[in-house]
């Protein structure tokens, strides 16, 4: 087979691409990605500021539970982490798209 004759069988790349539709995904993900990284940080803001008042509690008296609080202070620190390495991945991964653009 001729390569004229195999490039006649493929169909036409235009007609199946649909770039607006494409883009209109991209936005999507765009938004859904950010939508996602805000939540994320209100998520891990919202544990911060309750392990404060449980450290807060602990120390004036009124919380006589220490596990919970140890509780409270281990999510926030840990879904603080997980947000700090979401963040470091993003980033690495921005660097090297940049970087293969060159």
């Amino acid at each position: 087979m001729k390569v004229s004759q195999a490039l006649t069988l493929l169909p036409n790349v235009e007609q199946t691409v649909n770039t607006k539709a494409l883009d209109k995904a991209l936005q999507q993900t765009n938004d859904s990605f950010g939508a996602m990284l805000n939540k994320a940080i209100g998520d891990v803001n919202s544990l911060q500021s309750e392990a404060s008042k449980a450290v807060e509690s602990l120390v004036t008296g009124e919380a006589q539970d220490l596990h919970e609080v140890m509780i409270a202070v281990e999510k926030a620190r840990t879904s603080f982490d997980l947000l700090m390495e979401i963040r470091n991945k993003t980033v690495d991964m921005y660097r090297e798209i940049m970087r293969t653009q060159v």
